[in-house]
């Protein structure tokens, strides 16, 4: 009877030595929970005998339980490292079976998939191509191909012309001629295959009547003239009132756009260069030097993908090296009601079990999920002067009961010695 008991008392102490072990070999294992053994004492209950007078049997473990608490965050700069501040794991497919982890060490394979260590492809949902999440959990994959260029369709031009400006002396426009406009200004514009031109625009002043004012705008890519009539350029008019606002465009009362004709750069077929709409809206002309407050056009060449960044709520943002960004994901968090359920399967993840509960799985930030950390790794919850502590308490107990063998063993050698 005592031999048992000191025997389960070993075996108890020896789990625990193994489960602090663990604990302490995994102190620098990414998203690694540490774990703790918990104790049951046994009794062998009798028909004739019970109350105070029954002796227990030992001890045995009841339970290996993990603490699922918040690790501290490592900061890498690598914008594929996540953690997870808050509740949730990671959603992996691994060889066609979901897993779940903390640990956020992921990389991207030769197909451009998010993989971990172990394989797993990491899980979210996928953008349409106007980067909207679709709600359909999926692979997450980045694709590395260059994005196709955009031609230019319009552009907006928010300027001052002053108004104080005198009427050009040379009659007749001559872009070369800078008596023969007042002010021009230029933007970068693509065509079908991504080639970049200079749009540039010349401002004339003219002779007005009334309360308002009128400016000529001469249209000219890469030096050549567009809105040709005859092999002469054909200017817009900007009207303007005696408050300086734009009150109409080639005669046309309230317009602010203008449409530019007959763009045919020699790379190009005239099908892939329709007519590019200038929007003057928010234009004036003011007492005060020429200047442009705004311009921006809606075109790009190709583009290479030159970096990743991924926000708190997992939505997955891809820079090109043509200065565009789009949206391709977004990762999917799971929670579960009883993480004590789920069952460790080694490489930082755990699998579902009935005890666990189905996951709950959302986009970071949304119920009790938490929310991501780009740049950063979740390191072990283990404290290792805790570890150290219980190590010593496990090896003392380990020690007593092999005391208590030893004990037991005398006393029997001195029963049997008995004569």
């Amino acid at each position: 009877m005592t031999f048992n008991v000191a025997l389960s008392g070993i075996r108890a102490a020896n789990i625990d030595l193994e489960v602090t072990g663990n604990n302490i070999a995994n102190a620098s294992t990414i998203g690694f929970k540490e774990s703790r053994a918990e104790f049951g004492d046994i009794y062998a209950n009798s028909l004739f005998g019970s109350g105070s007078f029954e002796v227990g049997d030992g001890v045995r473990v009841t339970e290996i339980s993990q603490s699922f608490d918040q690790g501290n965050l490592l900061y890498t700069e690598n914008e594929l490292d996540l953690a997870i501040s808050g509740e949730g794991f990671f959603i992996l497919s691994v060889a066609g079976e979901p897993q779940y982890t903390r640990d956020g060490t992921f990389t991207l394979d030769q197909d451009g998939r998010i993989i971990s260590n172990n394989g797993g492809v990491v899980q979210g949902y996928d953008a349409d191509e106007d980067g909207n999440i679709v709600g359909v959990l999926s692979e997450l994959q980045i694709n590395a191909d260059n994005i196709p260029p955009r031609q230019t369709f319009g552009v907006d031009w928010e300027l001052n012309l002053d108004s104080s400006d005198d009427i050009p002396l040379t009659a007749v426009f001559d872009p070369t001629d800078a008596s023969s406009y007042n002010s021009a200004t230029s933007v970068t514009v693509y065509d079908g295959l991504g080639v970049n031109h200079t749009l540039t625009q010349y401002f004339v002043q003219t002779p007005s009547a009334g309360n308002t004012t009128d400016w000529l705008v001469y249209s000219f890519i890469d030096g050549q003239p567009t809105d040709t009539g005859g092999g002469v350029s054909i200017p817009n008019t900007m009207t303007f009132d005696s408050s300086g606002q734009l009150i109409a465009v080639d005669g046309v009362a309230g317009a602010t756009e203008v449409s530019i004709l007959d763009w045919a750069p020699d790379n190009a077929e005239d099908p892939l260069t329709p007519d590019i709409t200038v929007d003057y809206r928010g234009t004036t002309q003011f007492g005060s030097e020429f200047g442009v407050t705004d311009v921006s056009q809606n075109g790009y060449a190709t583009g290479r993908l030159s970096g990743l960044e991924i926000s708190q709520s997992g939505t997955i943002f891809a820079r090109f090296t043509n200065g565009q960004s789009q949206v391709i994901g977004q990762v999917a968090l799971a929670s579960f009601n009883s993480n004590q359920g789920l069952e460790p399967v080694g490489d930082n993840s755990w699998a579902e079990t009935f005890a666990s509960g189905e996951p709950n799985v959302g986009a970071p930030g949304t119920a009790s999920l938490g929310l991501i950390n780009s740049g950063a790794l979740e390191e072990s919850n283990t404290d290792l002067t805790e570890q150290l502590v219980q190590l010593i308490i496990a090896q003392r107990n380990f020690q007593a009961n092999s005391k208590t063998i030893e004990t037991a063993d005398q006393t029997t050698q001195t029963i049997i010695n008995i004569r």
